[in-house]
């Protein structure tokens, strides 16, 4: 089994705590990436990084001293959202870095498909950014397949716990042999499932962190999940989407 999560905007660098294991293994890639970003203008990367002209100048001198071998942080302690503070992998267990490092995948628009003990810095580029790269129209045309075959030779079970936004560059090249399964987490109000934001980023988190300390060998201890109020909704869920309901009243953390 392979789990698959989005990036985070925010990042910071922590090259003391862990060291990192590897290097991504589309650096390459990433590299004609960085050439791509560093041949445009300051207003151009505004309108791609559509953010402010204060985290456009940051993350324009970010690009001029960006090293993509040297001073790396490990992918899982570099990214700072809502669903990295809930899996708080800062206080892993030796057992449980082990586990992610062989079953999390984090999508990535920069480096594709990044080993939780791989090294990266920090960068601002999303997946669903217009950015023209070597004849390819946008990022999710860049990575084209590569993402979803890379998987494909690692499992033939991926549990996606991944924004749609990144999860359409494994959905969309599907194949019979290999079983997609999407977590959705959310509340019921006139029969319907309503997802908000903020929670589904919080239970993600956490839901990573659950499945690393079950030692989850495969999906159906994903059903077990009850943290933040939610609970494994039979009547809601099939074989490739598992819902988890919560009480709207329920607390938001324990």
């Amino acid at each position: 089994m392979r789990i698959i999560i989005s990036p985070a905007k925010k990042m910071n660098v922590d090259t003391d705590s862990l060291p990192c294991q590897g290097l991504p293994c589309f650096l390459p890639r990433t590299e004609r990436l960085l050439t791509a970003l560093r041949a445009m203008d300051a207003a151009a990367l505004k309108r791609l990084w559509k953010c402010s002209d204060q985290l456009t100048e940051q993350n324009v001198r970010r690009l001029e001293t960006m090293d993509l071998r040297r001073d790396l942080t490990p992918a899982i302690l570099s990214y700072e959202g809502i669903q990295y503070q809930y899996m708080a992998p800062g206080v892993f267990t030796a057992g449980e870095y082990d586990y992610v490092q062989r079953h999390l995948r984090i999508l990535s628009g920069f480096y594709g498909l990044l080993r939780p003990f791989d090294g990266v810095t920090p960068y601002r580029l999303e997946m669903q950014a217009k950015l023209a790269v070597d004849g390819a129209k946008d990022l999710y045309d860049f990575w084209g397949d590569s993402l979803a075959a890379q998987l494909f030779t690692e499992t033939d079970c991926i549990l996606d716990l991944a924004s749609k936004e990144y999860s359409l560059c494994v959905s969309r090249y599907l194949i019979p042999s290999i079983r997609f399964i999407t977590c959705v987490f959310g509340e019921e109000k006139d029969g319907r499932v309503i997802e908000k934001g903020t929670m589904c980023k919080m239970a993600r988190g956490e839901m990573v962190r659950y499945l690393a300390e079950k030692q989850a060998a495969g999906p159906e201890t994903a059903k077990d999940f009850d943290r933040l109020g939610y609970r494994y909704a039979t009547a809601h869920s099939d074989e490739n989407t598992y819902v988890f309901l919560r009480n709207g009243d329920a607390p938001e953390s324990q």
